[in-house]
């Protein structure tokens, strides 16, 4: 190993710098403070469970993303927390028991095994909430606007908001009377979004003409809201539950045009990201520029069944990393330049911190000088005491 190696980090981790850093907490702040205002109560959920409790409900792909470890105290395996929404809904379900809806957010660093094609990196930091103990629409469009809320606090301009339902292809199936082996052939053919090879399985599948015809059409329903009426003819024989589902998306579509009316739409029926996992509708909100969705989300009922309460649950969760990057911002120019020393000067540089200044000192011998220390005011000696002069000033006196 060459000295300039020991530096490096490992693949998909990164250190956060200035002005990055600055951004991020600004932007931390903003969103809690904006959850906070909805009646969002944040938790900090620990970054390693016991193995058991921390996937217990979870599918075979979060199992994949977590790091494993030994616990040194009890010989039990631990894992690290790859996806914070499991531990909120074990907070809910088995520590908190409260009664009726609950809101909690959250903002935390979690952990990898390799990089999530959804949100890139493997030590994102997190920040989402869940809301637990309402099964109806109401929860569903409250999660959608703070999704798109928070974008639009991060400073994104142009939403693309893709919207699914799980519940329609979930119907489908069961109405299908598909053996495992069949659900998991069609399931394949829509994931692969080709239409010829969709059709080939459902046929090897499916003897029901309509429930062939209908799997089949799942796989085309995909661009604006027009896809929802197409989809009413299309779903005209199958299940209540399939028209239930249409009628959810289109009264979500209106609650968002009605107050994000910028944000494009987007309806894609056969979306499956999510199937062991989610079970209603789902959405994922893309900005031009990133190949990944900058929040995801959706409803995901009875989680907490695993923890012996289940709870109807929806939320979201995004990537501060990357949504601290959607306006470019250099650290403001705000500082007070102090010498490092004067008579007097630590009651005034200690008088100004308290009034929410920054104030840098200058040590002795320092080389550096207030600009680069993002500082466009000085202190000064006047009458006997200290004042704050700006830097233009100090100039014109040389």
């Amino acid at each position: 190993m060459t000295i300039a190696d020991r530096w490096l980090l490992p693949d998909g981790m990164d250190e956060v710098l200035p002005p990055q850093a600055s951004r991020m907490e600004e932007l931390r702040r903003a969103l809690l403070d904006l959850y906070h205002r909805w009646g969002y109560d944040q938790v900090m959920p620990p970054p390693v469970e016991f193995l058991d409790s921390l996937l217990t409900g979870t599918g075979t792909e979060l199992d994949l993303q977590t790091f494993k470890l030994t616990d040194q105290m009890t010989g039990r395996m631990m894992g690290v927390s790859a996806d914070v929404t499991p531990q909120v809904a074990r907070m809910d379900a088995h520590s908190l028991k409260r009664q009726g809806p609950v809101r909690l957010c959250y903002c935390t660093t979690v952990l990898r095994a390799k990089a999530d094609q959804h949100q890139g990196g493997r030590s994102p930091v997190q920040v989402g909430l869940e809301l637990f103990g309402h099964a109806g629409l109401e929860a569903d469009l409250e999660v959608l606007r703070l999704a798109l809320t928070s974008l639009q606090v991060a400073g994104a301009g142009e939403i693309h908001l893709a919207l699914g339902h799980i519940g329609i292809y979930r119907s489908l199936v069961e109405a299908a009377e598909l053996t495992a082996e069949q659900e998991k052939a069609v399931f394949e053919a829509l994931e692969l979004k080709s239409p010829g090879e969709l059709a080939a399985r459902v046929e090897q599948s499916v003897s029901d003409p309509a429930m062939a015809g209908m799997l089949c059409a799942l796989g085309e329903l995909h661009g604006g809201p027009e896809v929802l009426e197409q989809a009413r003819e299309a779903f005209a024989e199958a299940p209540q539950a399939v028209g239930a589902a249409l009628d959810q998306l289109r009264a979500l579509h209106a609650g968002v045009v009605a107050e994000h009316p910028d944000v494009a739409l987007y309806f894609d029926l056969a979306e499956l990201r999510g199937y062991q996992y989610h079970t209603g509708m789902m959405f994922a909100a893309h900005v031009p520029g990133y190949s990944q969705a900058l929040a995801k989300g959706g409803r995901y009922d009875d989680t907490g069944r695993a923890f012996g309460r289940a709870r109807p649950a929806t939320g979201f969760s995004l990537e501060l990393k990357l949504l601290a990057n959607l306006v470019p911002s250099e650290p403001p120019h705000d500082g007070i330049w102090a010498p490092a020393e004067g008579e007097g000067l630590a009651e005034a540089i200690k008088a100004l911190r308290e009034q929410g200044e920054r104030v840098v000192q200058a040590l002795p011998g320092q080389r550096t000088g207030p600009q680069e220390h993002r500082c466009q005011r000085y202190l000064t000696p006047a009458d006997g005491g200290w004042q704050v002069a700006p830097l233009a000033a100090a100039s014109d006196q040389a």
